[in-house]
């Protein structure tokens, strides 16, 4: 098997993973009893990216080579996620004999699992780098092919969730299920990891840059703050950020909840319907270099952040009950790739353009941290607040509230005019220069 070709599969393992449950475990968290704390579940995704990706990636630098460390990683991840469904499993007999069941169990497994995954998404890439270099090739012409196949493997991994129920009365998307399909997935790519080419760590480099802990954690990038242009565009990274995680842990619930009231084919395949939004996010990454050249770094990101007002508005007012309603969910997803790639890119981009040499990889961790960190952790708690004051759990699904007026419209709206708020004043605060082409 050719070098590309294993690290292609590389990729559609570790993006399968991710597929398996992100989008849909608030459908079976609902389903035990559990709904309330779906936020929770993000935030910790957010909360462990903040610290554990550095973490991880000194022990690659030092220790551990990066392949095997990536290997042992999704073996543990792999652990404990097997672990979390082995206590939805209990969940789910507690939940059908009608007694309450307890989030610490199946949430600290989960905790243990994303733990140990996140710095994975990070892991491979230093591993594919390292593969192609190693081996004659140019990572900047042929990486994008490779990681393209991880959006692929996302997908695919959520049509498989959608669609198989393993006996089970209903599909993976629903039941413990998909925590069991994520953990095998895990297995196999901790396998594989250990037969991938070797990286060898570089001891010259250790001793010639020994880095601080600060600086491994990107905290000395913080003195980026002191300019008036960073500081502002930071700020609105983690203010965006919010925006990030929301769709991911309740677009499923709420596409599903007209399923009280119909069999709408699209209300009973929630996962399918929101992929959508993964396909969009793989054929946008094919525009950006277009609209960076035409339209400049600043306008690029405020097309991202308008994107999100469209986002969450036309899932406000989109249904599965009728042509158009549905029409109205596709845009949403359509959107979703403008909204999530054209802000990372473009606001990575300018942080390449902005920050000094020595400081870049800081810098860079500081805009995931402000983003997926802080941003998104803060947003999917505030988010959770809000559907659980407008929506509440029926019957395994998510309805509006009793006694409490607007509903999941009211909810969108809320989540789409603080992206119109957000957009306006950046738009109006920061100030970018650039030539269009």
């Amino acid at each position: 098997m050719s070098i590309k070709l294993r690290l292609t599969a590389m990729n559609f393992l570790q993006f399968a993973i991710w597929g398996s449950y992100l989008v849909c475990i608030g459908n079976f968290l609902g389903r035990v009893g559990l709904g309330d704390y779906i936020s929770w579940f993000y935030v910790a995704q957010g909360v462990v990216s903040i610290f554990m990706p550095a973490v991880i990636g000194a022990i690659a630098d030092k220790f551990v080579e990066p392949q095997r460390l990536l290997g042992l990683s999704h073996l543990l991840a792999g652990g404990f996620m097997l672990l979390a469904a082995y206590f939805g499993y209990q969940a789910t007999v507690l939940t059908e004999a009608g007694l309450a069941t307890s989030i610490a169990p199946i949430f600290t497994a989960y905790c243990a699992s994303v733990a140990f995954y996140m710095p994975t998404i990070a892991l491979s890439n230093t591993v594919a780098f390292s593969v192609l270099k190693r081996n004659g090739f140019d990572t900047v012409r042929d990486f994008p092919p490779i990681r393209v196949f991880g959006t692929v493997g996302f997908i695919a991994a959520m049509w498989f969730v959608n669609f198989f129920g393993f006996g089970l009365p209903q599909a993976a998307q629903f039941t413990y299920m998909q925590l069991v399909v994520c953990a095998v997935f895990g297995f196999v790519l901790g396998l594989y990891a250990f037969t991938l080419p070797r990286c060898p760590i570089d001891r010259s480099a250790q001793q010639t840059e020994r880095k601080s802990w600060a600086q491994r954690l990107g905290l000395d990038a913080f003195v980026l703050f002191k300019q008036k242009k960073m500081a502002l565009f930071f700020i609105f990274s983690m203010l965006l950020g919010v925006s990030l995680q929301i769709t991911n842990g309740y677009a499923t619930p709420y596409i599903n909840s007209f399923a009280a009231v119909s069999t709408d084919w699209f209300a009973q395949n929630p996962t399918l319907l929101v992929s959508v939004s993964q396909v969009s996010e793989a054929l946008c990454i094919l525009l950006i270099p277009f609209f960076l050249k035409r339209f400049g770094i600043k306008n690029v990101m405020l097309m991202a952040m308008f994107a999100w007002v469209l986002r969450f508005g036309f899932f406000g007012i989109g249904t599965t009950q009728n042509a158009v309603g549905v029409s109205l969910l596709f845009l949403s997803c359509i959107v979703y790739g403008v909204a999530f790639d054209f802000f990372n890119v473009s606001g990575a981009l300018f942080v390449e353009q902005e920050a000094a040499k020595p400081m870049q990889a800081s810098a860079q961790g500081l805009f995931m941290l402000m983003t997926n960190g802080i941003g998104a952790s803060v947003g999917t708690w505030l988010a959770g607040k809000i559907v659980t004051h407008y929506c509440d759990w029926n019957g395994g699904y998510l309805l509006a509230r009793e006694g409490v007026a607007g509903g999941w419209p009211t909810t969108w709206g809320i989540f789409a005019g603080y992206a119109l708020v957000v957009g306006v004043v950046f738009a109006a605060v920061f100030r970018y220069k650039h030539k269009a082409a």
